[in-house]
């Protein structure tokens, strides 16, 4: 598309930082410097933005933004008046952006345009942010965050840590909606380190703020016998991780995030056992799921893991009423996948022990198999012939004797 000459366009943002790091690049973000939102219009782009001028191209899609400055006018991350008018320069637009590294360009010719050293803070491995005005969003401390767990090879700098600080003692992330807080937590947990993002939050004082039911879990401790880790809060770090590692998806990332927080309820005196933690968990994950407004199916599979999960462990030693029993509290006969869920996160928590990432998970094997010999009852013909009454029982009782003859070891 040809533009006229005063209007000039740049790539911005993440697509120039991922080209820097050799990465692929996913979305491509343009600034668009010396045009009215009339002109953008009549050269056929279509608006879309809500709080300032964002228009999508007419053939890519993609979404161009017109170059524009922020002001402050009260606490949150809604809180800001946006300016956006021909005379604005692209480098007062990278100047309101949160880090160094997110605020480099690109034009035409592939020339980067860097004027607050974003490419030797990549080289460096640095998260720093562009200016003061990265205090007045606190959204910014989530994406800093979100960024460590993503670039795991890169530090938060300092300075950047300070502010961030001073933001959590002046109340800004207390302003924060709880959708927003879900929108950058759950795009953190699908990082690679996720754990680095509670590092971080924690750091600065957000995550107590924003997440108190797994701060607490921090300088807990466990039995050794079982955690090597010992600390509680050690633990949950290294479950996420795991299921990260192992490429789990959102919802059992969630539970293992929350599969513990039993643990920083239970009296001193139970401790480093913990008696009991598994249910003292559920009025914790409930809320935490209801004030993030988080989605029914994380929460209902956190509320699954966080009750059960104790009971998982001990599946090679169950008999095959104990399996059935687990396997039904799991809603798995209706609906196989959350049994699988269920078992993704309880090997997570397993396997997130120092020593244990090669222990084979016998319980996984032995539940799958149970379950597939119970699925295999026909229930349907069972019911011939009973009265309505008497189905459950009959249905129990042959998946019981299905089960025990799939535990037999082989003759």
């Amino acid at each position: 598309m040809h533009l006229p000459a005063h209007i000039r366009v740049y790539a911005v943002g993440g697509a120039v930082r991922d080209r820097l790091l050799g990465l692929p690049v996913k979305d491509r973000d343009y600034v668009v410097v010396g045009a009215t939102p009339e002109e953008m219009t009549a050269l056929g782009f279509r608006p879309v933005g809500k709080d300032f001028p964002v228009f999508l191209h007419p053939l890519t899609q993609e979404e161009y933004a017109l170059a524009r400055t922020e002001r402050k006018t009260a606490r949150g991350y809604k809180g800001f008046q946006v300016h956006a008018a021909p005379g604005v320069t692209l480098e007062e637009d990278l100047r309101r952006r949160d880090l160094t590294i997110n605020a480099m360009a690109e034009d035409a010719a592939g020339r980067v345009i860097d004027p607050y050293g974003g490419q030797a803070d990549l080289g460096h491995r640095l998260l720093r942010h562009v200016s003061p005005a990265f205090a007045e969003d606190p959204v910014r401390i989530l994406r800093v965050a979100r960024f460590a767990a993503r670039f795991v090879d890169f530090r938060v700098a300092d300075e950047t840590l300070a502010l961030m600080r001073q933001m959590v003692a002046a109340g800004e992330v207390d302003a924060l909606v709880p959708e927003r807080v879900w929108q950058e937590l759950s795009r953190g947990l699908m990082e690679t380190r996720p754990a680095r993002m509670l590092e971080v939050l924690r750091d600065c004082g957000a995550l107590v703020r924003l997440l108190p039911e797994v701060d607490r879990l921090f300088g807990v401790p466990q039995d050794p016998a079982s955690h090597p880790e010992i600390d509680a809060g050690d633990h949950l770090l290294r479950v996420i991780d795991t299921a990260a590692e192992r490429g789990y998806g959102l919802a059992v990332r969630y539970a293992a995030l929350l599969h513990d927080v039993g643990k920083g309820l239970t009296p001193r005196e139970r401790w480093p056992v913990h008696g009991g933690h598994e249910e003292a968990g559920l009025q914790a994950v409930t809320a935490v799921s209801e004030r993030l407004r988080v989605p029914a199916e994380c929460r209902e599979l956190a509320l699954t893991v966080t009750r059960w999960h104790g009971l998982a462990h001990q599946a090679d030693r169950l008999d095959a009423c104990g399996l059935l029993d687990l396997l039904e509290r799991c809603d798995a006969f209706r609906r196989p996948e959350r049994l699988q869920a269920f078992v993704q996160a309880c090997e997570a928590d397993f396997h997130g022990r120092p020593g244990w990432e090669a222990r084979p998970f016998v319980q996984a094997e032995r539940l799958y198999r149970a379950f597939a010999a119970a699925r295999a009852v026909d229930a349907g013909a069972l019911a011939r012939g009973l009265a309505a009454a008497a189905i459950p029982a009959a249905v129990r009782s042959a998946r019981i004797q299905a089960i025990e003859a799939a535990l037999q070891p082989p003759t």
